[in-house]
């Protein structure tokens, strides 16, 4: 957390929602930190004097010290959210493409469609759903080549 943290407030002061959002964001919605990692980390980075924060608009922005922008510069390698973005499987991140896809796709029908055009689209998905469920219980050949 410490390190995505330093990592973002180098390119710029942010707010906490903001560090939340642009962890998730970067990461491809794998690593979704939540608040209460966040703000205490803020809270120890600052008692450390790496970071300050300043009243914006009601909300607490954080920036940087210049110890913080010095603790930043040192951090080795990739950015914490693409080293756990690349150690996801592929086809994992294709999945989840595809299911906010078909998710979206869902809520614009409920929200513009036709009586008739949202009992169809409620079929289409159950059947959708009945069909995932059956891969589930199929032999993955190439599951087989992989182990060879």
């Amino acid at each position: 957390m410490r390190a995505a943290i330093l990592a973002l407030l180098a390119e710029q002061p942010r707010h906490g929602y903001e560090i939340i959002s642009e962890i998730a964001e970067r990461s491809g919605g794998f690593w979704r930190p939540s608040p209460g990692s966040v703000y205490p980390t803020l809270q120890l980075m600052a008692d450390e004097g790496l970071v300050v924060a300043r009243e914006d608009g009601g909300k607490r922005l954080f920036e940087l010290t210049d110890a913080g922008r010095e603790a930043a510069a040192n951090q080795d390698g990739k950015p914490p959210w693409e080293q756990i973005a690349s150690d996801v499987d592929p086809n994992e991140v294709d999945l989840r493409k595809a299911g906010a896809m078909l998710a979206a796709a869902a809520v614009q029908v409920s929200q513009a469609g036709t009586p008739g055009q949202k009992r169809r689209a409620a079929e289409i998905l159950n059947e959708a759903r009945r069909s995932i469920y059956a891969v589930l219980g199929e032999i993955d050949t190439d599951d087989e080549d992989d182990e060879e």
